[in-house]
């Protein structure tokens, strides 16, 4: 055989390879509806610009549209009332071993309280004011403030009060130790109510948790990473690594393309794994939500996963 040959065979096997992974690892059809997870309830946003970690984001809130402050059963109500599929609510625990749901692990951006919230018992962060802080004028005004007082729930009352939705709660400290307490929590439920609930964070909060309740959702960085390092190396061919599986997934939108699959194929493999798609807005460093219609506008067409959003309301 001349080497002409050889070589024209090889082209036209690659093609054909070639062929195969697109027809296999195509979008999809694009013909599905997404699901809203209510970061928070229903919440207030604020521009990210300048954003860092230890930024108080109270301060440098847009002029509230609504009078809702995050993570209080109101706020929840309201949510679930936009048109919310899932809630998600964030978890700490308290000097007197409660679970109590705030996100900051300091109280001096958000409330008239000083300290750690750990440093505090849940009745003394029951009488702080959870809107004090909140202002979209640099201080001249404080449209919440006087209306967050006694509002601070724990996580049996967000439980309770929601007894047939699916909730995602957020471990905001890496200690295992917080896993451990509120694996102490859930393992005392139904295990038909743990099916419809998740619990992400840290790594090791996270791992706490998975390792006591190996059946129940959990994920962090660490799964997320393993799932997707997986994923990548194998998707091609279609398979879905067991690290995969029955978890949830958090992606930025621009990480998107570099999936197989794209964006409708690779939710749909990920469904049948049991394992959800959150798609995040923005760059990836924090939480931004799809709370507008030009953020809406950039989901990708028939986008069948879920949406984080911070205002289920303009949805």
């Amino acid at each position: 055989m001349s080497k002409k040959r050889k070589l024209l065979i090889a082209v036209g096997v690659v093609v054909l390879i070639s062929a195969g992974l697109y027809a296999g690892n195509r979008s999809g059809d694009g013909s599905g509806h997404p699901r809203l997870l209510a970061h928070r309830g229903l919440a207030q946003t604020y521009p990210l610009d300048g954003v860092e970690n230890d930024t108080c984001t109270a301060t440098r809130i847009y002029p509230p549209e609504h009078a809702y402050i995050e993570n209080t059963l109101a706020s929840m109500r309201a949510g679930f009332a936009a048109g919310a599929d899932m809630l998600e609510f964030d978890v700490q625990v308290t000097a007197d071993d409660q679970l109590a749901v705030f996100h900051d692990s300091m109280l001096e951006c958000r409330t008239d309280g000083v300290g750690k919230v750990r440093d505090h018992t849940l009745a003394k962060l029951r009488e702080l004011d959870l809107g004090y802080g909140y202002t979209a004028d640099g201080g001249a005004t404080y449209p919440l403030r006087g209306k967050g007082v006694g509002l601070l729930p724990t996580v049996q009352e967000v439980v309770g009060a929601f007894p047939d939705r699916e909730l995602l709660l957020d471990l905001k400290n890496e200690e295992a130790s917080e896993g451990d307490r509120l694996a102490d929590y859930l393992a005392t439920l139904p295990a038909e109510r743990l099916t419809t609930l998740a619990v992400y964070g840290g790594d090791a909060s996270v791992a706490a948790v998975a390792t006591r309740l190996p059946g129940l959702r959990t994920a962090s960085k660490a799964t997320m990473k393993d799932c997707l390092l997986r994923y990548l190396a194998t998707g091609w061919t279609g398979h879905v690594p067991a690290a995969c599986h029955h978890t949830e997934l958090h992606l930025p939108l621009r990480y998107g393309r570099w999936l197989w699959g794209w964006p409708n194929r690779f939710v749909s493999r990920m469904s049948e794994a049991d394992t959800r798609v959150i798609l995040v807005a923005g760059e990836g460093p924090w939480s931004e939500g799809f709370d507008s219609p030009e953020a809406l506008a950039t989901v990708p067409d028939g986008w069948s996963g879920w949406l984080w959003t911070n205002r289920a309301d303009i949805h």
